[in-house]
């Protein structure tokens, strides 16, 4: 079981949002998926959570830095964002 400030784009302010929402391992932020979390960090903590969150939850979730996701990865983060506004 991987701690969640172990892994890639977890940085204190996320982690402290997912564990608000309940999170507090790897398995149940991928039992969760990206979008799932996203979405009750915004309803629950963070109203005004951004587009770069979700981009390193995406990459959490993937093992990757945000900053590797793909352009189409990021294209489908950006719809999912904005169809939140």
């Amino acid at each position: 079981m991987t701690e969640l400030g172990n892994l890639p784009n977890i940085w204190k302010v996320l982690e402290e949002n997912l564990r608000t929402i309940g999170v507090t391992t790897e398995e149940q932020l991928k039992e969760k998926g990206t979008e799932q979390l996203f979405f009750e960090i915004r309803q629950k903590v963070d109203s005004g959570a951004c587009l770069q969150m979700l981009y390193g939850i995406e990459g959490a979730m993937k093992g990757k830095r945000a900053r590797d996701l793909t352009k189409e990865e990021k294209e489908k983060l950006k719809q999912f964002y904005r169809s939140l506004s």
